[in-house]
């Protein structure tokens, strides 16, 4: 909210610069957010009249201008000119010799040989508009020699508050006095309070509020006879208007923003001859339309509250009116309109709409409703004494009001959430200083919030009034006094940060995404018709709630492909929502990578190829270093049906690990095989202790087996058993060699698997080797039909 300083001290002057006055607003919770000076420094300006204009004898776009600066023979210049618009009885600024004006200096001087005393000025010329064109022409009544400065009042500075949504009784300036008078303790001079309007005419308009519980308040009044052909908006309205970053219109809707920006209460007038029949408040009926003010043609919705008359919408109740009804030159009998709308009919409207006013972002806040009223009275008051009128009675239809209920707070209570004493006859004084009705019984205050006071509800929040007033930087700053021990870390258990750090040891970066996502993506990558969906998504294409993070991921790559990265490995650990009934979910923690593109950086010493399954698998088993993994050849509905296979780790499935579908790299746009993982975070926070072990010192004995088996026998059954039946003497087995093809029944595969025996307390002899490796291969004769390969 913008508002001119010097309207602000009008009400309220308390003995501070412009700069602790922002300061102390600062502190009580009402953020000033900046402060600029309405014109740029200049001097020796001042009020001129112009007496006669000729034309300059040897230039055709300049003129000599004869100006009086004040009342005597000697305030008369000769100012030669080039502006299009000077003539014969304007008024102007006129800036004398030596004054100083934005960036330069005004000197005595001659053009085309005609002496010029002095500069007839443009706002522009001025620092007080950006574009100009032509001279600044003032009011006819300006008086001649007066300080330009003190005239337009340029000695002036903008506040802009950054006001918070609860505090909606700031969005007036009389509001922000009201405050300041709190803060400060200086007297606030209530300058809107006006009697009633004498009535002058009997004419009324029947009102029917049809949705009371969305308008439990109404006012309205018909005036006559007003004069916009002949009146003008005072210079001290317009530039309060102006300051506050609203442009004037005509008197009339200058007056209604004026009140608006004065009290916070929306107003509005509407032409009288516009109006057929009854005034209606009322939900708006299927296909009704209406253009506004701003030009928008709106299509309105049986949510939309509206003003219309007998036929036809006139204006959207609370944030814009017709532009069919509006007030123009010529209008005459108007119609002003002044209510209390709730704020929840009113809010997220805007959004809807795609645009915001001044009375909706007041509306939906909360007004006072006790001032509908008065704003009306006060409205009715300014057009009469600019524009004359007569006034017909105020009508009101008035229903059920938001109820105010009293609060106790206890002396005691204010001591405990702040932390300081602040006694019984402070606490008196501070209310009265906010305008607060109370009642005192012991150490227990009963107080009653003001009707534009929508904030304050629990007994918190007037503790919360207690402390601004106070003041935040008057109350000390205690730190913490707390013992420091080292937390038990597990050793067996490892955190989210040691996973993360091992990925980006192995190249990946780590990625954070929204857990709001596409629906399509649910559908696509986990087969999930059901997600579980958002009331009020941010964005239609984050309406549901993710339940794997692939979705994310494959969002992140399309980035970086669109920005040229060739290599892309990222990884996420995150929240995933998984449906386990109509009412309620559940929340998984998971961590999931990609790898698309290059295995290595592009360089010299290594053949480019690109990232495979095998690659991401290595990574995974380092993730899972220490524990016994393995994989299971399943399909999933984000992989290739024969690239992807299910993560087990002790016979329990942690995950997926896979390449892409080539129909979701169609669909999404990628030119190369993209490999995915994803695991239940939970899995890998385990770890196995190092236990230590002596070192032999004797030469481990290598021996081979190559069998021939059954292809749909699992390389990891085969392990699982050798392991479990193998002795002492054994160290180590693994698969050094896969045979398919030529020589080899198509049901068949040969394997080959290394052998490594070893005693810490003795060199091995063949006998006691070839008895290890033949009760090895007994084994896998008997439970696997294996045959050794000649």
């Amino acid at each position: 909210m913008k508002f001119s300083e010097n309207w602000l001290r009008s009400f309220v002057n308390p003995p501070l610069s412009s700069d602790e006055l922002a300061h102390v607003l600062t502190m009580a919770g009402i953020e000033v957010e900046s402060i600029e000076s309405v014109a740029a420094a200049f001097d020796k300006v001042v009020v001129a009249e112009v007496l006669s204009v000729e034309k300059h004898p040897t230039a055709d776009r300049l003129k000599v201008c004869n100006v009086k600066i004040g009342e005597t023979a000697e305030d008369l210049l000769q100012i030669v000119c080039g502006a299009s618009n000077v003539s014969t009885g304007v008024k102007v600024p006129c800036a004398l010799t030596g004054a100083n004006l934005p960036g330069f200096m005004i000197k005595k001087t001659k053009l085309r040989g005609i002496d010029s005393e002095g500069m007839l000025c443009s706002a522009k010329e001025l620092g007080i508009s950006e574009a100009a064109d032509g001279l600044m022409l003032l009011a006819d009544d300006a008086p001649v020699g007066t300080d330009f400065r003190d005239y337009y009042g340029l000695d002036d500075r903008i506040f802009t508050l950054k006001l918070t949504p609860n505090r909606a009784d700031c969005l007036g300036v009389f509001g922000v006095a009201r405050e300041v008078s709190a803060i400060t303790a200086v007297e606030l001079h209530d300058s809107l309070a006006i009697n009633a309007i004498p009535v002058e005419i009997n004419d009324t308009l029947d009102m029917q509020v049809m949705a009371s519980e969305a308008c439990p308040l109404y006012c309205g009044r018909i005036m006559r006879g007003i004069n916009l052909d002949v009146s003008l908006t005072p210079l001290w309205m317009k530039q309060r208007l102006e300051r506050s970053g609203i442009r004037s219109i005509n008197p009339v809707v200058d007056i209604t923003n004026y009140v608006l920006l004065e009290t916070g209460q929306p107003m509005h007038a509407y032409n009288l001859e516009k109006i057929t029949g009854t005034i209606q408040v009322r939900y708006a009926l299927l296909h009704e339309s209406i253009e506004l003010l701003n030009g928008s043609q709106v299509n309105l919705n049986p949510e939309m509250l509206l003003i219309a008359d007998a036929h036809r919408p006139l204006a959207l109740a609370g944030i814009m009116g017709g532009l069919d009804s509006g007030v123009t030159q010529g209008t005459a009998d108007i119609f002003l309109e002044s209510a209390f709308f709730n704020p929840n009919v009113i809010s997220g409207k805007s959004f809807q709409l795609g645009f915001s006013s001044d009375s909706a972002y007041r509306f939906e806040r909360g007004v006072d409703f006790s001032a509908t009223r008065a704003a009306l009275e006060r409205v009715t008051y300014l057009i009469q004494t600019i524009c004359g009128g007569q006034a017909g009675p105020v009508t009101e239809v008035k229903h059920k009001l938001p109820q105010r209920s009293a609060v106790n707070v206890r002396i005691n209570r204010i001591k405990r959430v702040l932390g300081i004493n602040i006694n019984k006859q402070q606490v008196n004084d501070y209310f009265k200083r906010l305008g607060f009705e109370f009642l005192v019984k012991e150490d227990i205050f009963n107080v009653k919030p003001p009707s534009y006071r929508f904030d304050l509800a629990i007994e918190e929040d007037f503790i919360e009034e207690l402390a601004r007033i106070y003041g935040y930087d008057h109350i000390p700053a205690h730190f913490p006094h707390a013992s420091m021990a080292m937390l038990p870390a597990s050793e067996t258990e490892r955190s989210s940060m040691e996973l993360k750090q091992l990925l980006v040891a192995r190249d990946y970066q780590e990625v954070i995404n929204y857990a709001f996502v596409d629906a399509d993506w649910e559908l696509d990558f986990v087969n999930n018709s059901t997600p579980v969906t958002l009331k009020n998504p941010i964005a239609s294409q984050m309406s549901v709630m993710r339940s794997t993070l692939i979705g994310g991921l494959i969002s992140n790559l399309q980035f970086n492909l669109n920005r040229k990265q060739t290599r892309v490995r990222l990884f996420e650990i995150g929240c995933c929502f998984v449906r386990e009934d109509e009412s309620d979910c559940k929340q998984i923690e998971r961590i999931a990578g990609l790898s698309y593109g290059d295995a290595v950086f592009e360089q010299w010493g290594v053949s480019a190829r690109n990232v495979d399954f095998y690659d991401v698998k290595a990574d995974l088993e380092a993730l899972c270093k220490g524990r016994s993994i393995y994989f299971k050849n399943l399909p999933h509905p984000a992989l290739h049906p024969g690239k992807s296979a299910q993560i087990c780790v002790e016979d329990r499935s942690i995950g997926w690990l896979g390449e892409l579908h080539p129909r979701w790299q169609k669909k999404y746009g990628l030119q190369k095989n993209t490999i995915l993982f994803e695991i239940n975070l939970e899995n890998l926070k385990f770890k196995s202790v190092s236990v230590a072990k002596e070192i032999p010192k004797f030469l481990p004995v290598r021996r081979d087996i190559a069998i021939i088996v059954d292809s749909d026998i699992s390389v990891h059954s085969l392990l699982v058993c050798l392991f479990a039946e193998k002795s002492a003497i054994v160290s180590d087995i693994s698969l050094f060699d896969i045979y398919r093809g030529k020589g080899m029944e198509n049901t068949k595969k040969s394997l080959a698997f290394r052998v490594l025996l070893q005693d810490t307390e003795k060199t091995l002899t063949d006998e006691e080797a070839d008895f290890a490796v033949t009760n090895l291969i007994e084994v896998l004769k008997n439970k696997f039909g294996a045959t050794l390969r000649n």
